[in-house]
């Protein structure tokens, strides 16, 4: 039932302009704050341990303004999974920074785009898929309906996706050889322990991928970091990439995990209000440190 309506949904957005399935965002983000739910709960622990100089009314405004962000997000899938390239294309309102990109790409040995979740990020994936050859780790989600639609609308601009296990991790180094463009989410905390460590993230201890270093170490490829910001109104999103420290690419795997945090929490104080704060990015705690959530 719940991927029936999942899939209804969907369908529904697909057919609204962007402009309209954003303002049914808003108001959906609105019930968030209204309607006691988990997502909200979270967002407020996240933001009070993240911003703990700001005043509480400070970040009440911040949670607000998040939470309306949020419903935009769930009903944004259905236009940007569906559209067409010229559509896609024309959604692109400003694009700063791809000039470091393109001159990252010119050393020939590929290269590793960070995106985190903030904005937008699938328009990340849609824009660059249209313009370089493009590779990015995939995860089913539980229900499959929903992972067939999401594979089908992440390639159909020549994206490849690969899974997440050691297959797809050669994948990932073989296409960094052909000098693709390889994407990777840096903020998600890996499902196995040894797969991580903990790394500053607002000055918290954060598990923290190893991935995204490990493939900068051993590949020496330069790292980007990309996220798409949301336009008011609907009209369209901002894409913003940043060259990362070359502390990535180098010295161990602590210190490099630390600088892909530090380039993140950057990213995210740009746009604050629309990064992904219902995540329990602090689930894991180190030693016997009490859980957060």
């Amino acid at each position: 039932m719940r991927a029936f309506f999942l899939k209804l949904s969907f369908h529904l957005f697909a057919a609204l302009p962007l402009p309209v399935a954003h303002a049914i965002g808003a108001l959906l983000g609105r019930l968030f704050l209204v309607i006691p739910n988990t997502r909200r709960r979270t967002a407020e622990i996240n933001l009070r341990l993240c911003f703990p100089e700001m005043s509480r009314g400070a970040r009440q405004r911040l949670l607000r303004r998040n939470m309306i962000e949020l419903g935009k997000s769930f009903t944004e899938i259905g236009p940007l999974w569906t559209r067409g390239e010229k559509n896609i294309r024309r959604l692109v309102r400003h694009v700063s920074g791809e000039d470091k990109l393109k001159k990252a790409m010119q050393r020939g040995q590929g290269l590793l785009l960070a995106i985190p979740h903030l904005g937008a990020w699938e328009m990340v994936n849609l824009y660059c898929s249209l313009r370089y050859p493009f590779t990015a780790l995939y995860r089913a989600p539980p229900m499959s309906q929903m992972g067939m639609l999401m594979r089908k609308a992440r390639e159909r601009f020549s994206a490849r996706l690969v899974s997440t296990d050691n297959t797809g991790i050669r994948a990932l180094y073989k296409a960094l050889e052909r000098g693709e463009v390889v994407a990777i989410l840096p903020d998600q905390v890996p499902a196995s322990r040894s797969g991580s460590v903990f790394a500053p993230f607002f000055n918290i201890p954060a598990s923290t991928m190893v991935l995204l270093s490990r493939l900068a170490i051993k590949s020496e490829a330069p790292v980007v970091f990309g996220y798409a910001e949301r336009l008011t109104r609907g009209r369209g999103y901002h894409l913003h990439f940043l060259p990362a420290p070359a502390a990535i690419n180098h010295g161990n795997i602590e210190s490099s995990a630390a600088a892909v945090n530090a380039m993140v929490e950057k990213c995210v104080r740009s746009t604050p209000e629309q990064y992904q704060w219902v995540y329990k990015r602090f689930r894991n705690r180190p030693g016997n440190e009490k859980p957060f959530y």
